[in-house]
């Protein structure tokens, strides 16, 4: 089956929703693809909130460019980081014009969190499930837009470019176009779906790990795709391992405690009870989130212990339970209570810096095809994320690739020639499980030898068992009917080989790459 849009939103979350709002109308139609169900998205597990200047009176943009790019080591790009700071306060309008509640003070001002890296108090949050909150507020807009045609259940197998009319396109090639995407149905049966734009929205790579506070649907499936269509994808060695997710074996993903915490206070101890952040960084447990993932890895591997505490005890009882509900809640369930019990930790992987290269407009190298949110790399981040900077770059280029889109459209015609999915092949009985395994096994060469700390040797051996799993699978796909499980295993090869083969071209430590071959000569510290 063929459908025809203007436009193609793949993905759910702050990013794939805002943009859809904001190009629906005027006659425009719009598809918008999620693998699963609409609140199923990186988004509605974002505790924290929301990073934007709007306390005048002792913050301003200087500060939070300043403390992002110190975060990011000096490797986010000074454009795109004055571009986001400057324009989230107009985003955040935006965000309640769609219904989005912010917590706020008696007098009407916003109750403002403090996280890691930030000088000042300038979170915007709901309680401690903003993410939810937003989300939830995205999907009923959504939903009630009746030019937003929404497809859940439907997976995204490839972007169609010109390779699937029967030309090659390599990396060298000038202007490879995306046309729309092959989707599969909950039906098993793979549409064309046919769009004058394309958005990529997919969200991060977190599943390609063990231990990850992403829902298991964040496989780099978007990062794959267009790397396979010979888009560009860079700075994929910088994944953010979050310090603080729940240590409770079993659990998949993980559950978040927030950096909000530690900026309200709380303390992290060793299984001895000692406090250890005063020996990493003169900013304690507010040092941004990879010095902290490091100090906590450092202290586990000294031990042999497989976790570490974040003590809030010392805190008022009543006033923990009212700032962090959901956490003291879950954490209850599970005979832990936060105002009177230290709390395991153990970092998780969390959040891609990386992505598919976009330009200030959310463009990726591929024509007709934008990227936002976590899937792209604006160039923000750098070398490592600072807290709650993740949702505003979403919808600020959201809005950026929403405005140049709706100009970009009058002028593209849907390409009518392009041919159906080719879905020969068989279901292998024995499929599942060879799927299963294999998938087991990148999460296992990903956390062994592409982790926290890395070195050369390890990342050679990433290589050498990724190559085989590789070859394994695309053997598969070929002779295999499309599968969500096969296309999704394919993803997160790609994707690992990709955060694999681009640590191994960083010879230094740097960010979130961190080498035991090239161990740093200066500092965060050094650089403020």
């Amino acid at each position: 089956m063929v459908r025809e849009y203007d436009y193609l939103v793949i993905g759910s979350g702050i990013a794939g929703m805002s943009f859809a709002l904001k190009v629906a109308g005027e006659g425009a139609r719009v598809a918008l693809v999620c693998k699963t169900t609409l609140d199923e998205a990186n988004t509605d597990l974002a505790q924290g909130g929301v990073a934007s200047v709007t306390n005048l009176e002792v913050d301003d943009f200087e500060k939070h460019i300043h403390d992002t790019m110190v975060a990011g080591d000096w490797l986010s790009d000074p454009k795109a980081v004055r571009k986001v700071v400057t324009e989230a306060p107009g985003q955040i309008r935006q965000l309640i014009e769609w219904g989005v509640n912010f917590d706020r003070k008696d007098d009407g001002t916003f109750d403002l969190h403090r996280e890691g890296g930030h000088s000042e108090f300038r979170i915007l949050h709901h309680a401690d499930n903003t993410g939810h909150e937003i989300q939830t507020s995205l999907i009923e807009a959504v939903r009630a837009h009746k030019d937003i045609d929404v497809y859940e259940h439907h997976f995204a197998i490839e972007i169609i470019t010109q390779h699937h009319l029967g030309k090659i396109v390599t990396r060298r090639t000038p202007d490879i176009t995306c046309y729309g995407a092959y989707i599969l149905t909950p039906e098993g049966r793979v549409d064309t779906f046919l769009s004058r734009v394309t958005l990529m929205a997919t969200g991060g790579c977190g599943a390609v790990y063990t231990t990850t506070t992403n829902p298991l649907v964040a496989t780099g499936d978007g990062i794959a795709m267009v790397y396979r269509a010979k888009g560009t994808v860079k700075d994929m060695e910088f994944i953010q391992f979050h310090p603080t997710a729940l240590f409770h074996p079993g659990d998949r993903p993980s559950f978040l405690i927030t950096e909000a915490m530690r900026g309200y206070g709380a303390i992290l101890r060793n299984k001895r009870g000692e406090r250890f952040m005063g020996k990493y960084d003169e900013r304690m447990e507010l040092a941004p989130r990879d010095v902290v993932a490091r100090a906590i890895d450092s202290e586990m591997k000294a031990t042999g212990d497989d976790h570490v505490f974040l003590d809030v005890t010392h805190k008022d009882p009543e006033e923990t339970r009212h700032h962090f509900p959901n956490i003291y809640k879950k954490c209850l369930s599970l005979g832990i209570d936060i105002t009177k019990d230290y709390i395991p930790v153990a970092p998780a992987a969390h959040y891609l810096c990386g992505g598919i290269a976009v330009d200030t407009n959310g463009e990726s190298s591929i024509k007709h095809l934008y990227a936002v949110g976590e899937c792209s790399c604006t160039g923000l981040h750098g070398g490592n994320r600072l807290a709650s900077n993740s949702l505003i770059e979403a919808v600020v280029y959201a809005d950026a690739a929403a405005r140049h889109a709706r100009e970009a459209v009058k002028h593209i015609d849907l390409r009518k020639d392009v041919p159906e999915w080719n879905d020969e092949g068989t279901t292998h009985p024995e499929e599942m499980v060879l799927i299963t395994q294999s998938i087991r096994e990148v999460n296992q060469i990903m956390g062994v030898y592409v982790g926290i700390v890395r070195s050369n040797l390890r990342l050679d051996r990433a290589w050498n068992r990724l190559d085989i799993l590789y070859e394994e699978t695309e053997k598969l796909f070929k002779c295999s009917k499309a599968s969500r499980e096969i296309c999704e295993l394919r993803n997160i090869i790609n994707v690992g080989y990709l955060i694999m083969r681009q640590a191994r071209e960083r010879h230094e430590s740097r960010g979130l790459h961190f080498t035991l071959d090239y161990p740093p000569t200066t500092t965060i510290n050094d650089k403020k």
